[in-house]
């Protein structure tokens, strides 16, 4: 089972080792606010109408340490969910099914990458998430997304879905191409991924090594999730 828990929608899905789907993925709307209780029991909901599954893993829109939540900016107050160990909590209400937690643009980006260099992974949806992979190991996490971009405005203040729209795609594009800049000039990435479900709004030719990837990916992300050890952090 495949937790993809996003700022404006939830998505689940039984997947197998390879990361194939079985069947339909669900998505609902993200509740506005969304604290603890409200998602488990949403999630637990969903899980409940699709197929059998004995693991889980779950994508989450914030910091994640050691198992715990440390932020949860777009779901609701950070205070609701610090220290929360999300992935002990689901599987208490699945039946004890083993589940492992990590940020959603980390388990999409273990999806997106080939596993070959330096992997940098841009997720755009209701906020702005990203992940670093050198030689298909993810490194530790960075929340780029809260980090200046241009004058005093946060990546996710350029890029994020409340601007998208307050601004025009043609305007969000610009914000994108000084983002990719910045991420080259910091990182020299061998590649780049773009993913999210704004990644449909990018327009015009990308730089080389920049790649658009599937928005199924932030599922998928879940078999890899379980290949091998747990993530470090």
């Amino acid at each position: 089972m495949a937790f993809d828990i996003g700022g404006s929608g939830l998505k689940a899905a039984v997947i197998d080792d390879d990361g194939q789907l079985l069947g339909e993925h669900l998505r609902l709307p993200t509740p506005h606010p969304c604290p603890p209780g409200l998602l488990v029991d949403t999630l637990v909901g969903m899980a409940a109408s699709l197929p059998a599954f004995d693991r889980i893993a779950i994508g989450f829109p914030g910091m994640i340490r050691h198992g715990r939540v440390l932020t949860a900016v777009n779901l609701s107050k950070d205070d609701e969910w610090r220290g929360l160990e999300l992935g002990r909590v689901l599987s208490d209400r699945l039946g004890g099914r083993p589940a492992r937690l990590v940020n959603d643009a980390d388990m999409q980006g273990m999806a997106l990458v080939t596993g070959e260099g330096l992997e940098f992974v841009f997720t755009f949806g209701t906020g702005v998430g990203t992940s670093l992979f050198r030689d298909g190991e993810l490194m530790p996490h960075m929340e780029l997304g809260h980090h200046p971009l241009h004058k005093d405005a946060t990546y996710e203040e350029c890029l994020g879905e409340a601007a998208r729209v307050a601004a025009g795609n043609h305007h969000w594009n610009r914000h994108l191409r000084r983002a990719l800049a910045m991420v080259e000039v910091l990182l020299r990435p061998d590649r780049i991924h773009i993913g999210g479900g704004n990644a449909r709004h990018v327009e015009g030719e990308l730089p080389p090594g920049v790649v658009i990837g599937s928005n199924e990916a932030g599922l998928l992300g879940g078999a890899v999730l379980w290949r091998g050890a747990p993530p470090k952090g």
